[in-house]
């Protein structure tokens, strides 16, 4: 009896230890569960919202017809036409530069000076020549005065005349190849001149003080160029090649001068393609007003027959923000919409065109920038 009674006892400690663990484990897991997920949106920036919306009166954007346009970036670069390089024949070592990389110099201005072993050469075969041309002329006047005495035959006469002339045609080479070298046949020296062959503006420059000069083996020493009319080689994508016509003008602002609208012809369309690209070389002539330096970044606008119907809004409903052009539309619950826009042309009675982003009949503010303003102060 005793035993059986322990038996049950032991039973009723070991059910209740189980029951309490798991009821521990219970309430464990229900304090380890996650908490519900929570979802937050964020808000749209380009949508502001306003107490008194009848502050900022809105006007429906109205129709333009503009020719069809197209805009594309180029490069100033010099006319080769009108670039001149400046040769040395002599070779030798430079003792003097006269003029620098971008410096506008005139015709015939000194550029550089080398000495040169050349001219020692030259000017030896020069006198050489002086002296073989006097004594054949010395033996012709001998030659004909045997000749009209009978002395001697009419070939020998010849043959006097014709070595006489062949001294002449040597002293004239020997001549002219020592003034190529850039000396004076009367008083040679061993320092060569090189002079600007034309006036402009030296666009490169490949020799300095001390360098070496290997004749027409080396590099030209300077190129000159006449910059008074110049290139702007653009880039136009395959599919708008359409749009652009030898012959016809474009407008080309710079970067530096935005305000500077220029007039130019397009001389050439490449016939080659980029193959990565897919671009060809638009080359446009433009008389240079003074301002314009080969390398700068330009912008051509090429204007096509086709008429195209763009929108205009007054040009105070443009607002522009961080290099874009923005403009305010009307919208449900006092809000307003921010909505970015490309414009074009300046209009007549203070309009502006948008080239896309807007659409004629469309609703707009405007006065964006008081609106603007009225965001900032709350």
């Amino acid at each position: 009896m005793t035993r059986m009674l322990c038996r049950k006892f032991v039973l009723a400690i070991v059910a209740t230890l189980a029951f309490a663990g798991c009821g521990s484990g219970k309430g464990d897991s229900r304090l380890e569960a996650p908490p519900p997920a929570q979802v937050e949106h964020e808000q749209d920036l380009n949508v502001i919202q306003v107490d008194h919306p009848e502050q900022f009166p809105v006007a429906a954007a109205i129709e333009h017809d503009a020719a069809s346009q197209l805009v594309v970036t180029g490069v100033v670069n010099p006319d080769v036409a009108r670039t001149v390089p400046v040769i040395s024949l002599a070779s030798g070592r430079v003792v003097e530069v006269r003029a620098r990389l971008g410096d506008t110099v005139k015709k015939g201005q000194l550029l550089l000076r080398v000495r040169s072993d050349d001219v020692s050469a030259a000017f030896s075969d020069y006198r050489k020549a002086v002296d073989d041309e006097l004594l054949a002329h010395k033996q012709l006047d001998r030659a004909r005065d045997l000749y009209a005495h009978g002395a001697i035959a009419q070939a020998d006469l010849e043959a006097s005349e014709t070595g006489e002339n062949d001294a002449k045609i040597t002293l004239e080479t020997t001549t002219e190849h020592l003034q190529l070298l850039g000396n004076d046949p009367n008083h040679p020296t061993g320092i060569v001149d090189i002079v600007a062959p034309v006036s402009g503006v030296i666009t490169d420059q490949e020799v300095t003080n001390a360098a070496g000069i290997q004749g027409l083996s080396s590099p030209n020493p300077f190129t000159i160029s006449d910059l008074s009319e110049v290139w702007v080689i653009c880039d136009v994508y395959e599919n708008d090649l359409r749009s652009v016509h030898l012959g016809e003008t474009a407008d080309i602002s710079l970067n530096a001068y935005p305000d500077q609208v220029l007039k130019g012809t397009i001389s050439n369309i490449g016939a080659i393609l980029d193959g990565n690209i897919r671009t060809a070389k638009v080359r446009i002539e433009v008389r240079n007003p003074g301002f314009m330096r080969p390398g700068m970044f330009a912008t051509a606008t090429f204007h096509g027959l086709k008429k195209e119907t763009h929108a205009a809004v007054p040009a105070s409903a443009i607002l522009h923000l961080h290099d874009r052009n923005w403009v305010y539309l009307p919208a449900d619950d006092n809000k307003f919409r921010r909505l970015e826009v490309v414009a074009g042309e300046t209009l007549p009675n203070q309009m502006q065109e948008i080239l896309s982003g807007l659409q004629p009949g469309q609703k707009v503010v405007v006065s964006a920038l008081a609106l603007e303003n009225t965001v900032d102060n709350q």
